[in-house]
């Protein structure tokens, strides 16, 4: 006979095993051993009187029978969520917004923050969307911001995410360098450069594949991996001894020994999304959808100026152009 009194602890399991289809890497998202993972597994088989998974030495399946009952456990676990957190305050939002500096993120947490004072969101700085939603699909992390359609698919299928804005990507110069005395840079001019999009660091894999996209055809090299800099005086300093422009965005943060300059002919445009975890609730990030739609829609971000480029991933989908 089934037992109807299935604990939300068991189905928390089964669904983080059904969405990594990997035991080791699902107890790691719980912070459990592997060991009472596959016991809880069992538990709730016993339970259901139903097998949910093929196991082998090389691959986990889910049963007819588990892709039954995955959504419905999605269900449970979202109701159980919702009707703790009706009767406990909300706990803090943790909001990536990549960099401590002037960012689209951040002015849409700064509205949000505006609609919403009863809500603690606080800021951490991950340094890349590719991390960030790691950390956000783990449930270390709430929310994050980038370029959600160059994250690897099996990330993006555990994650939502809204576009946001359409940012205009610009260059950063050395002082001295030759493009530095023009007011904006057109792309055809970086023919020859070497120029840094991020290469080797696993926290920023989206932007490095943004970057090689756009460099492609244009006679444009993508600068090898280099240690990260951190701290504007280590950027400093990695920028004399490099000599190499760094691709950014337009509201990039000023770097002492640079000149940000914007591209041009075409304009380039990093599509930007607010990312965060499917089923997730909170007050505070229905405030930042609010924020996002409102600033959306009086600033004009997601308006795209004629001739510009886009990635592929935007210009083939849906509503692309």
């Amino acid at each position: 006979m089934i037992s109807r009194d299935v604990e939300p602890r068991l189905l928390r399991g089964f669904v983080a095993a059904a969405e990594e289809l990997h035991f080791t890497r699902a107890a790691a998202r719980l912070f459990l051993a592997q060991q009472a993972l596959s016991r809880d597994i069992r538990r709730l088989e016993q339970a259901l009187g139903a097998a949910l998974f093929v196991r082998t030495t090389r691959a986990v399946e889910l049963t007819a029978d588990g892709e039954r009952l995955l959504p419905l456990a999605r269900r449970v676990l979202a109701a159980h969520e919702e009707m703790a957190t009706a009767f406990t305050a909300p706990r803090a939002l943790l909001v990536d917004l990549n960099t401590d500096g002037p960012s689209t993120g951040r002015r849409v947490l700064e509205r949000a923050r505006e609609l919403a004072p009863g809500q603690e969101l606080m800021a951490r700085f991950e340094s890349g969307l590719t991390h960030a939603a790691a950390e956000i699909a783990a449930g270390r992390l709430d929310v994050s911001f980038g370029y959600a359609q160059g994250l690897d698919p099996a990330l993006r299928a555990k994650l939502a995410h809204r576009p946001v804005r359409y940012e205009p990507l610009a260059v950063l110069l050395p002082e001295g360098h030759a493009l530095s005395a023009l007011e904006a840079v057109p792309l055809d001019a970086l023919a020859g450069e070497t120029v840094y999009g991020g290469a080797g660091n696993p926290r920023t894999l989206e932007w490095t594949g943004l970057a090689r996209e756009l460099f492609a055809g244009r006679g444009i090299a993508l600068a090898p991996p280099a240690p990260v800099a951190v701290g504007k005086e280590e950027f400093r300093r990695v920028m004399a001894k490099t000599r190499n422009p760094v691709l950014v965005t337009v509201d990039f943060l000023d770097m002492p020994g640079c000149v940000k300059r914007p591209l041009t002919d075409p304009v380039p445009l990093s599509p930007l999304s607010m990312v965060w975890r499917k089923g997730f609730g909170h007050p505070g990030l229905d405030a930042l959808h609010e924020a996002a739609a409102g600033l959306t829609a009086e600033c004009g971000w997601l308006d795209v100026p004629p001739g510009s480029w886009r990635p592929a991933a935007l210009t083939r989908g849906p509503g692309g152009g």
